[in-house]
Formats: C-alpha cells, sequence, structure tokens
C-alpha cells in the first residue's frame, strides 16, 4: 500500500495525469444544430460546428453557445392605433433563426429581446399605414412586411426572421359592436339578394315553362289540323275515285244490249213516277196524244240515248 502511494505521488505518474486532463479539456463534441463561440485571452478565436473540435486547453473558453434550430417566440399584447385611429390590441408569433453565431454573439447584447422588441415595433408602425379594415382583410401582406421590415434591420444580428404570425387583433368593444351590426345587416342585405333572385328565376321558369307549353300546343294543332286535312283530302280522292269507277262501270254496262234495255226500264220507271208525282199535285194535267203510252215515252227516252251515245 505505501509503494502504491509513494509511486502516485511521483512525477512520471503527476505528469500522465496532466496529460489525461489536458487532453480531454481539448477534445470537444459539439451537438448538432449547435455552435460554439471560442474566445482566447478574452478575443474572439473561433467558431466551432457540430463534431469533433479541438481547443487549446486552460488558453481558449466557450464564449457563447449558440442554437442553430428555429426558434419561436411569444411576442406580448400590445396596443396599435390604425390609419383610421382605431386602437388595437394585437399579439403574435415570431419564428427565427441563428445564420451567424459570431454576429448574435457580438452584435447585439441579446438578440432575441432585440429582436422581439423589433417585432413590436415594426409591427405597430405596419399597422399605422393602413386602416381597420385592411388588417382583418390583408393579414398576411401585414405579416409579410413586418418580416421584410425586421429581416432589414436585424441584418447585422446574424439573425434571419422566417415568419410573423399574427395571433389576434382585437379591437374596442364599440366598435366589435358596430362590426357585428354591419356583418348582420350585410348578411340580411345577401339573403333578401339571394331570395329576390331566386323568385326572379323561378319567374322566369314559369314564364319559359308557359311558353313552351304554348309552342308546343300550337304545334300539336297544327299537326292536327294538317293531318285533318290530309285524311279529308285522302277520303275525297276515294270518293272521286268510287263515283269513277261507279260511272266506268255504269258505262260499261250500257253500252251492252242487255244494259240498254235496263237503262229503257229504268226511264220508263221513273218517267212514270213523275207523272204521277205531277197528277197527284195538280188537278190539270196536259200530256201529249201519245203521252199516255208507256211504250212511247220509252221509245223517246231510248231515242235520246242512242242520240247520246252516238254523239
Amino acid at each position: 500500500m505505501e509503494l502504491i502511494l509513494e509511486y502516485i505521488f511521483t512525477v512520471p505518474f503527476a505528469i500522465f495525469a496532466f496529460v489525461i486532463i489536458t487532453l480531454k479539456s481539448s477534445i470537444k463534441f459539439v451537438p448538432q444544430n449547435r455552435a460554439w463561440v471560442i474566445e482566447r485571452f478574452g478575443k474572439y478565436q473561433s467558431t466551432k460546428e457540430a463534431g469533433l473540435n479541438f481547443i487549446v486547453p486552460f488558453i481558449d473558453q466557450i464564449s457563447a453557445d449558440r442554437s442553430l434550430k428555429e426558434q419561436a417566440f411569444d411576442i406580448p399584447s400590445q396596443g396599435a392605433i390604425t390609419k383610421d385611429n382605431i386602437s388595437l390590441t394585437v399579439d403574435g408569433v415570431l419564428y427565427f433563426r441563428v445564420l451567424d453565431p459570431y454576429k448574435a454573439t457580438y452584435g447585439v447584447e441579446d438578440y432575441v429581446f432585440a429582436v422581439t422588441q423589433l417585432a413590436q415595433t415594426t409591427m405597430r408602425s405596419e399597422i399605422g399605414k393602413i386602416d381597420l379594415d385592411k388588417t382583418f382583410e390583408e393579414r398576411d401582406m401585414l405579416n409579410s412586411k413586418i418580416v421584410t421590415s425586421i429581416n432589414e434591420a436585424s441584418a447585422s444580428w446574424g439573425v434571419a426572421v422566417l415568419r410573423y404570425e399574427i395571433k389576434d387583433i382585437t379591437p374596442p368593444q364599440s366598435i366589435m359592436h358596430a362590426m357585428e351590426s354591419q356583418m348582420k345587416a350585410e348578411r340580411e342585405r345577401r339573403a333578401k339578394i339571394l331570395e329576390s333572385d331566386g323568385e326572379k328565376q323561378a319567374s322566369i321558369n314559369i314564364a319559359e315553362g308557359e311558353k313552351q307549353a304554348r309552342v308546343l300546343a300550337a304545334q300539336a294543332e297544327k299537326q292536327e289540323q294538317v293531318l285533318q286535312a290530309e285524311g279529308e283530302a285522302q277520303a275525297i280522292v276515294s270518293v272521286a275515285n268510287a263515283q269513277a269507277e261507279a260511272l266506268k262501270v255504269v258505262g260499261d254496262a250500257a253500252a251492252t244490249e242487255e244494259g240498254q234495255k235496263a237503262i229503257q226500264l229504268d226511264l220508263a220507271t221513273k218517267a212514270i213516277e213523275a207523272k204521277r208525282a205531277i197528277a197527284k199535285d195538280s188537278s190539270v194535267v196536259l200530256l201529249p196524244d201519245n203521252a199516255t203510252d208507256i211504250s212511247s215515252v220509252v221509245a223517246q227516252a231510248s231515242t235520246i240515248i242512242n242520240t247520246l251515245n252516238r254523239g
């Protein structure tokens, strides 16, 4: 035991321990997405990025440990006045990241405080350039302008603002009531317009339907009249054809001897009936001398028929 203690307190062992401690102090492992700012004798020496790094023990010191990740910070609620002199309460969220650890360490005392304060002042300035209605309608444009203004001012701080989002815009209660009344009136106006447009369209549809119904009825009536006229014409043609056929049959039959006899008989019969009718209606009848002879009447009728046939 005494030998071990004597060895520990010997000079070689002390030198070995010093070397181990020195090596351990000189080897530094920087985590991912972080950067270490190294100073030597109080002056900036280098920036160590993620991975294995070496420094001079007891001389180099880690001055700052900067995160390179995107960071989000709440912007506290603050008052702002619009272009039309309306007081608002606005809050938001700021997203940024450190691009240059050197500038973020030596360019500004506290870059987080500086960026958040710059976001507040820039937001008040941008809101003061627009009217109240525009703050609600053009929120994206307002966010974009705030980001652009902050990046222009924070270029020397090694910080890049990625985006800014306005969370809430709260006007005074009186303005809120007025806006609600305006929105209600606008909704009622739109409802009335939609209702009137619906009634107008319904009237147009009804009128169009009635028009089409009248057109269809007229076309149907016209078609019916055409069909009826065609039917009557066909009927007349059929009757004329039948009469012509009957006359042809009668003519053909009259050209024969039997036909002539039939005609003479028919004429004699009609002549007798005519004389009877005359005798019935009148008390005095004048007849030719041979009118009482049926054969003479038939002979006269036959003579007429023969004359017609020769003609």
